[in-house]
């Protein structure tokens, strides 16, 4: 008969197990001390040149994502040659010398868009930004088989009231797509836009429920130039509209207060998803 200890023996090896195979991290901290924290906040609503790679940021092997702490509060894309952890040792930038050796680089450039999978408001004819905020507070939370990073931005202006709006990127171990939800914590319904952002000479690629792109980004702090492909994943039923803007695909919801879509990324520095027509067969997979 196995007794108590047996149980807690088997009990504490299985978490091991468990933790082992967590290939999801999370990293949050000051650039005044690098000390690695689970939340911080401000009032102001804008850290980005104070954080650490100007946001919250989580991974797993194939990517890392960051939400800027800022007005723009997009989500940008790491990418990776190998799948590894990455986030903790090189902080987001490796050097010239560690990208040529294998590790990833920010090949993405969000500019003044959503990025890729970002949410901000719609009033009805435009965009509206999480801006300006009484405060913003980005957490971020490591559990065994996940990992998971928020933005709660407070008292947004939004059609003649103020409404806090919460944004969560969960990455999983074993799975590329990454999701993306968005709550509005009010009593009235509101409309979210999300979407994809895209640069001239892109290969684009549209069917319902996914918009993906692939090519090069004029990203300036990458030591090369490499092609990487993005795609949002969506359910056509929760949206009204889309809008080209000419720098990225807008997505416009119905009223609700709660919003989910799912983002992937890859690179051609990747040993197998390393081209647009190998990407658009995992993303229809």
């Amino acid at each position: 008969m196995i007794n108590r200890l047996s149980l807690f023996v088997i009990a504490a090896f299985q978490v091991l197990q468990i933790q082992a195979q967590n290939k999801t991290d999370v990293s949050l901290f000051m650039r005044s001390d690098s000390i690695q924290q689970t939340e911080i906040s401000a009032e102001s609503g804008d850290l980005y040149n104070t954080i650490g790679h100007h946001g919250p940021a989580v991974e797993n092997e194939w990517m890392a994502l960051r939400i800027y702490f800022s007005e723009k509060a997009a989500i940008d894309v790491y990418s990776k040659a190998k799948p590894q952890l990455e986030l903790h040792e090189k902080k987001w930038y490796p050097s010239a010398e560690d990208q040529k050796a294998g590790w990833g680089a920010d090949y993405y450039k969000v500019g003044s868009t959503v990025g890729l999978g970002g949410v901000w408001l719609w009033d009805g004819e435009k965009p509206v930004k999480l801006n300006p905020v009484s405060n913003r507070t980005a957490r971020v939370v490591n559990e065994p088989t996940c990992s998971y990073m928020e933005m709660l931005s407070e008292d947004v202006p939004y059609m003649g009231r103020k409404v806090d709006v919460l944004v969560r990127v969960t990455v999983y171990s074993g799975e590329r797509n990454a999701k993306v939800e968005a709550f509005a914590l009010s009593d009235e319904p509101v409309q979210f836009v999300t979407g994809i952002n895209y640069h001239k000479g892109e290969e684009i690629y549209k069917k319902d429920g996914l918009i993906a792109a692939w090519g090069v980004h004029p990203e300036d702090v990458a030591a090369e130039i490499v092609a990487l492909g993005a795609a949002i994943k969506y359910n056509p039923d929760d949206f009204v509209q889309t809008v080209d803007d000419g720098s990225q695909f807008l997505l416009v919801s119905k009223p609700g207060k709660e919003l989910k879509t799912w983002i992937s990324s890859a690179c051609a520095r990747e040993p197998e998803i390393n081209t647009m027509k190998k990407f658009i067969s995992f993303l229809e997979k």
